[in-house]
């Protein structure tokens, strides 16, 4: 028992000298605002304590595209595409609850469902009646889960290293992503969030280590630590397992034209998951990219904005309003 009593003594010391020296504030709202809010945000007040973080760029009369991003990132992930696809396409992207400028949700809910809710719901707001939705990593699943509960208005898919294919086992996880799949770890990640966290997970993320510029490091972070979005975190990860994976019979479902792109050498949801997808998704064209990672619209702007290009030239234009 008094080995117990000096563990846990230990433990208590650990933990309190911790939250001494490795607290982490959040970041001030109005100063992230300042910085990463420009001329095309919007502030959308969707319910009762619920403002969501939206930019509606491009041509307006063009192909609506709604861009929905990963885990712990923001609308910031599409600028490279935005740049080299808005003189023809309505490009519209979004800081999902619990992420970017946007904080948390007032209702506590972080879940497949939700978010895809909180898509249709913007859609509705900007008139968007139907429109190709793209999505990275967890925006992926979103994006796919989308296009099941509302076939209707869409009329493209396109998946981005996307989430939800079942036994995805990621082989080199960044570091950020096992600490928020540990309980114990995730909570004191609500208060203890260095800035070297974020540089050591987006180093992992991308093939090349150098593109993740020191201003890359800094948006992550800032912006993870805006008022609401690491407590949102820790519910987001908790609720995970209620978010039900991709199956090929749900997935038969989907009708509409797909396109995969898949950074092969992505340590976080491996190139298997890419040609689980494929097999699953009869309309699907799959385009794999050596030597780039978990984001290839970041990696490889100029080569996957190209690709999507040629895609969506294809696609029937009876579907543009």
């Amino acid at each position: 028992m008094r080995i117990i009593k000096w563990i846990l003594v230990a433990l208590v010391g650990i933990v309190a000298a911790a939250l001494i020296l490795g607290y982490t504030p959040d970041s001030d709202a109005d100063a992230m605002r300042a910085k990463y809010a420009d001329g095309a945000s919007r502030f959308l007040t969707l319910a009762p304590g619920l403002t969501i973080h939206v930019r509606d760029q491009g041509l307006r009369s063009g192909r609506a595209l709604v861009f929905i991003h990963g885990s712990n990132a923001s609308l910031h992930t599409w600028q490279p595409w935005v740049e080299r696809l808005q003189d023809q396409y309505r490009i519209i992207s979004l800081d999902l609850p619990g992420h970017g400028l946007t904080g948390a949700a007032p209702n506590g809910r972080y879940d497949s469902a939700s978010y895809v809710d909180i898509v249709d719901q913007v859609m509705q707001r900007l008139g968007v009646t139907h429109a190709v939705i793209a999505g990275n990593s967890m925006g992926g699943g979103v994006s796919w889960n989308y296009a099941l509960t509302h076939p209707e208005k869409v009329d493209g898919l396109v998946l981005i290293d996307a989430a939800g294919a079942p036994s995805a086992k990621s082989r080199n996880a960044p570091i950020g992503f096992r600490i928020a799949r540990i309980p114990v770890l995730r909570d004191l990640a609500s208060i203890i969030t260095p800035r070297s966290l974020f540089e050591a997970s987006l180093k992992t993320s991308v093939y090349n280590p150098a593109f993740a510029t020191p201003q890359m490091v800094d948006r992550y972070w800032e912006l993870n630590r805006f008022p609401g979005n690491r407590e949102a975190t820790m519910a987001r990860f908790a609720q995970m397992p209620h978010n039900r994976p991709a199956s090929s019979q749900r997935l038969a479902a989907i009708k509409v034209p797909v396109l995969i792109l898949w950074g092969e050498e992505d340590n976080l949801i491996p190139v298997a998951a890419a040609h689980w997808f494929h097999a699953a998704l009869p309309t699907s064209r799959l385009i794999i990219y050596p030597k780039v990672g978990h984001i290839p619209m970041e990696e490889i702007p100029d080569q996957s904005a190209a690709d999507l290009k040629r895609w969506l030239a294809g696609l029937s234009l009876s579907a543009i309003p």
